[in-house]
């Protein structure tokens, strides 16, 4: 395996000596809330689990020390490689920050000031200082914050300390889109049709678009992350996409200029990792599929692409490299493309930078793209050639973010993990974060939670993989977007290939509502949620029985119990038995067998359905019996209530506690009778 990685009615029956005791009927009632909700592992402060890495030479030096310009996620992913490579690394943190996960993880850590980014970690003049004060060597920047910033680079560089990116040359001409794009007309890389100045106005946006030809895109110079950007459609569509643009671009970057070009309708978005050295060598790595988004920002990536052709795929990996040699790039960087559904590519942008989703590259490579950064910031040579760059296999990278996907495909949610386990017990799973239980995630930064990636010998394997593994991810705390992520990967468009940068809006055009069920799995959820009640009934009473003070009773034999489940406002009527670990359901006519280990305690539990497994999640029990589950992957808005189900006729055995004669009986058939209340007296 490739790749850098670091889961009641009762029927009294028989007494004792063969004496068979009164019927009696036992009417108690329960009402059980079952949110069909997505599923959630074990971390702390490990960030991943290394399925395949990449050769550590230790008589390679390279540096003593590396500060790492970031937070999170990211900052860990850095601090793990370092650590493999011998390096010591401090870490910045603003005052929130002081007690996250790449703190603790750091040899090091520096509090860069108070939580806002532009006080701490945009704060260049305290960055400088924590690079001064533990003599770091080298920075690693990460991703965003101050990873394409040019003066950051300048600064550093004029104090003899290491910027772990390209150079400022190609930051700058990479980072302005007028300037990237006439570089790589220059370098004969396939462009989109557009204006290749500064638009000035309103009046020649409209005039410079009627000559391109709707729609088009305008967008921000100096923009990313998909701010700044508007379609266009008409001529009034251009006019308030121009003021729109100009404004945020103003806000978010300090630069105004924008730029107008033809928009690609339903276009992939597909992208190339490359790798260049100091001594002129430069390699691509691959693609990575990008199309599905939210917001232009990606939601699922995925290494190789189902779309590309061994000629597409080499073609737009000459182009990436010819690009990068352009700049004389020396580092990891993205050339990102857009490409239509006759596979023809249009470049769109270079990141200069790490990318968020490189995982999925170093999965299929077997490359530490890190080590890689490291290695040529010293001024080491690559040690591979492009024939030695292999596509092994398939993997996929989900991102898991603190967003309620029920409104517009994901609002930040803020709040505290009061549950977090990650599935890094399953085969072929990575998990890149920085967080722990107990972590707050904030208004002042990014609401990723982790990047979860899984890893195939082909992509059937890799999605069934990540499939479980989103079952399988504990998150409690905050509202997050697994529910979505496991929707769009099991999704048959999806599956097929059949996918492009309008994905979600396609396929959910009046917004995300979570998973439907089939029928098949209506009667799943209903038989597995109604043998989890009984399983904890049982619990209950079983507990009930050992605690109690007074006179000894043995143990209640249940023979069976009739459910009434409302699901989705309708009745449905659940006969459910037990046999061991095994509960017989009927649900509307149709008998299941479910079997587990009914280990209630667990926020996990693996469910057999008549040799369908499952993995569901209990969200919450309550002392009254009032319990949430989660199903298949699907969240319900908070509070609505998804599924009752009432104990209408449970159906318990009684026995006498020891031999005696029946002296008097206190109840009849059909009555109440409540817990404590005395129902028969022997002599």
């Amino acid at each position: 395996m490739a790749g850098f990685w670091t889961g009641a009615a009762a029927l009294a029956t028989a007494g004792r000596r063969g004496r068979r005791w009164p019927k009696l009927l036992m009417r108690s009632v329960a009402l059980w809330t079952v949110k069909h909700v997505p599923h959630y592992s074990r971390r702390y402060l490990v960030v991943s689990r290394t399925l395949c890495s990449a050769g550590y030479d230790s008589n390679e030096k390279t540096f003593d020390k590396i500060l790492i310009a970031n937070r999170g996620e990211i900052a860990c992913r850095v601090i793990k490689t370092c650590k493999k490579m011998g390096i010591k690394t401090v870490a910045i943190h603003s005052d929130v920050d002081a007690s996250s996960v790449h703190v603790k993880m750091a040899d090091e850590a520096v509090c860069v000031g108070p939580a806002p980014t532009s006080k701490s970690y945009l704060n260049m003049n305290a960055i400088m200082d924590a690079v001064r004060s533990t003599r770091a060597q080298a920075v690693h920047p990460g991703y965003g914050f101050l990873s394409e910033n040019k003066e950051f680079a300048k600064r550093l560089a004029a104090e003899d300390v290491i910027f772990i990116g390209p150079d400022t040359h190609a930051i700058q001409a990479m980072g302005d889109k007028i300037e990237s794009k006439l570089l790589a007309k220059k370098a004969k890389v396939n462009t989109i049709p557009g204006f290749d100045g500064v638009v000035k106005d309103a009046d020649e946006a409209v005039r410079i678009a009627r000559e391109i030809g709707y729609p088009v895109m305008i967008k921000a110079s100096a923009g990313g992350g998909g701010k700044g950007m508007r379609i266009a459609w008409d001529d009034e569509e251009t006019r308030d996409g121009f003021r729109f643009s100009s404004q945020e671009a103003a806000s978010s970057f300090g630069d105004d200029r924008l730029l107008i070009e033809k928009f690609i309708d339903n276009p992939r978005h597909i992208e190339i990792q490359v790798l260049g050295d100091k001594h002129g060598n430069a390699l691509w790595l691959n693609e990575r599929e990008c199309s599905i988004q939210r917001r232009n920002q990606k939601v699922v990536e995925e290494a190789p692409s189902i779309f590309l052709d061994s000629e597409t795929r080499r073609a737009m990996g000459e182009q990436a490299v010819a690009l990068a040699k352009a700049v004389n790039y020396s580092s990891a960087g993205t050339v990102e493309f857009l490409v239509d559904s006759k596979k023809n590519f249009y470049f769109l942008e270079m990141n200069t930078r790490l990318q968020v989703e490189h995982p999925v590259t170093e999965c299929i490579t077997g490359l530490d793209l890190v080590q890689e950064m490291i290695r040529v910031a010293k001024g080491y040579p690559l040690r591979h050639k492009q024939a030695d760059i292999p596509i092994n296999g398939w993997a996929v990278e989900c991102r898991v973010y603190a967003e309620d996907p029920y409104k517009s495909f994901g609002l930040p949610s803020v709040g505290r993990l009061s549950q977090y386990e990650e599935p890094i017990h399953l085969p072929g799973v990575r998990v890149d974060s920085g967080i722990q239980p107990g972590s707050d995630i904030s208004i002042y930064y990014d609401p990723m939670i982790s990047k979860l990636i899984t890893y195939g010998s082909d992509r059937t394997e890799a999605l069934k993989r990540m499939e479980d593994a989103l079952d399988s991810y504990v998150i409690r705390g905050v509202t997050h977007n697994i529910a979505l992520l496991r929707e769009v990967i099991i999704n048959s468009r999806f599956i097929e290939g059949d996918i492009n940068t309008k994905f979600l809006s396609d396929v959910y055009p009046d917004g995300f509502k979570g998973h439907p069920l089939t029928e098949t799995e209506r009667n799943q959820f209903l038989a597995v949620a109604s043998s989890l009640f009984v399983a904890s009934q049982l619990r209950a009473q079983h507990f009930q029985d050992h605690e109690s003070s007074r006179v000894p009773i043995v143990k209640p034999q249940v023979a069976s119990w009739e459910l009434s489940v409302k699901l989705h406002d309708e009745i449905h009527t659940v006969v459910v038995s037990s046999s061991g670990p095994t509960f017989s359901v009927e649900v509307d006519g149709s008998k299941l067998n479910v079997t587990s280990t009914w280990n209630l305690a667990s926020p996990l539990l693996s469910v057999n359905v008549d040799g369908t497994q499952r993995t569901i999640q209990c969200l919450s029990r309550e002392a009254g019996g009032n319990m949430s589950i989660q199903f298949l992957g699907t969240v319900v808005a908070e509070g609505q209530e998804i599924c009752v189900i009432e104990a209408m006729k449970m159906q318990n055995s009684m026995t006498a506690g020891k031999t005696g004669k029946v002296k008097s009986v206190h109840c009849k058939a059909g009555d109440t009778v409540g817990e404590g209340d005395l129902l028969v007296e022997l002599e």
